[in-house]
């Protein structure tokens, strides 16, 4: 059987980069919960409909016989963050999806899902978190995931940096290497 290509995690493309809120003010952050295993479809769905949205997928390795196949996997089980406006919400349920969950904090939640694309573009093997516990809360000063800030988890591994969304409490984690961090106070902005 063929290895598929990667699908695609986002519209548009340059979501994090652009201004694309202040061109679209209408159009807000949805959380949308869909079935098991049909957060792939619902992302092809909004990409033909020209729907933003963002579907963070984390690269897993197997070996396979003699070969080392990749496939790339939902890093929230369920979830798919959708970008739109009263209509294209009502549009998208034509689909795969469970319930919308509307988001108060819109702010938090661009930043939030702003550092998971940055952690995912950082190369680094990228761990689902689904139980987040409280720790030390530090930014990152140098390396591949400078300026991100997040919780350190104590693993038998070593540290991992803990980026969360706070809005599913759920996050993703990435070993730290030798990474410069400074530990910050809590009730700073972000």
């Amino acid at each position: 059987m063929p290895v598929l290509p990667a699908e695609r995690d986002r519209f548009p493309e340059d979501l994090f980069q652009n201004g694309i809120m202040q061109e679209h003010p209408e159009r807000v952050w949805w959380v949308m919960h869909t079935r098991p295993r049909q957060e792939k479809s619902l992302a092809r769905d909004l990409y033909q409909r020209r729907i933003p949205f963002y579907l963070p997928l984390s690269a897993q390795r197997r070996r396979s016989r003699r070969n080392i196949c990749t496939s790339y996997v939902p890093l929230f089980t369920s979830y798919l963050f959708m970008l739109a406006d009263p209509e294209e919400r009502i549009a998208a349920f034509t689909t795969s999806i469970v319930r919308s969950l509307p988001v108060v904090e819109q702010q938090e939640l661009w930043r939030d899902l702003t550092q998971i694309c940055r952690l995912i573009a950082s190369g680094a093997a990228v761990t689902p978190e689904k139980r987040l516990v409280p720790g030390d809360l530090v930014e990152i000063q140098s390396g591949p995931v400078a300026r991100l800030r997040g919780t350190i988890l104590k693993t038998a591994l070593g540290s991992r940096l803990v980026v969360q969304v706070d809005f599913i409490q759920r996050g993703a984690s990435v070993l730290l290497d030798d990474f410069t961090r400074v530990r910050i106070d809590q009730r700073s902005p972000r």
